[in-house]
């Protein structure tokens, strides 16, 4: 049989408002997991708990986007 994809309808914007510099390498390697690349950037990822977990994590390098 063929399984069909749930397409997830929620998701959270996040953008890079700080740089990591300075912070432990575990937070770097958090940001570039997230898939930024430059201050500024803003992604679009799905909301779930591991997001959410890694957006935890850096909080005051990122800010979530509201719509």
């Amino acid at each position: 049989m063929k399984q069909t994809a749930k397409k997830d309808s929620r998701s959270v914007k996040i953008q890079y408002v700080k740089s990591a510099i300075g912070y432990e390498k575990t937070q770097k390697l958090t940001i570039r997991a997230l898939g930024f690349h430059r201050l500024g950037q803003i992604i679009e990822k799905n909301d779930t708990p591991q997001i959410r977990g890694m957006i935890n994590k850096v909080s005051h390098l990122v800010r979530i986007i509201e719509e």
